[in-house]
C-alpha cells in the first residue's frame, strides 16, 4: 500500500476498525461472543441516575451569557479576537526540528481576560483553520 501515511489517507485504518467492530458487535448480540454483565448474566436494576441536567440548566447559562455580553466591552473582545485570527493566519516559522514556532496561546489568553467565550474563541480558529472533516472510504 505504500506505508502507513498512504494507508491513512486511503482510510484503510478506518476501514479496518469500524469492520472489526461491527464483527464484534455482530458477535455479542448473536451470543457468538459472551461479555458477562451485557448479553449474559445480566442483573436486572434500574441503572442509577448519576448526573441530570435539565432544562433550567441552559436556561440560567443563557442568562449568565447575556449578562456577561452586556457587561464587557463587545469591541474589545472584537479587537482580541481579530488579533487571534491574525496570529493564527500568519505562516508559521519552522525550526531545524520540524517544530512550528507559531503560538496562538498569548492571544487566546488576552481574549479570555477580555471575556471572550470559548465558542467565540473556537469560531475564530475555525474562520482561520476551517473544521476538519474525516474522510471515510468504504
Amino acid at each position: 500500500m505504500g506505508g502507513m501515511v498512504k494507508a491513512i489517507e486511503r482510510g484503510y485504518p478506518q476501514k479496518e476498525i469500524a469492520e472489526a467492530s461491527y464483527q464484534y458487535q455482530r458477535a455479542v448480540e448473536a451470543k457468538e461472543r459472551i461479555t458477562v454483565g451485557v448479553n449474559e448474566f445480566v442483573i436486572q436494576e434500574e441503572s442509577p441516575k448519576i448526573l441530570y441536567i435539565d432544562d433550567s440548566v441552559a436556561q440560567r447559562q443563557s442568562e449568565k451569557l447575556v449578562k456577561l455580553r452586556a457587561r464587557r466591552s463587545n469591541e474589545e473582545v472584537k479587537r482580541r479576537l481579530y488579533a487571534l485570527k491574525k496570529a493564527a493566519a500568519q505562516e508559521p516559522q519552522l525550526r531545524g526540528n520540524g517544530i512550528s514556532e507559531a503560538n496562538t496561546m498569548p492571544y487566546i489568553i488576552d481574549a479570555v481576560r477580555a471575556y471572550a467565550t470559548v465558542g467565540e474563541i473556537c469560531e475564530a480558529l475555525r474562520e482561520v483553520y476551517g473544521t476538519y472533516t474525516e474522510v471515510s472510504v468504504t
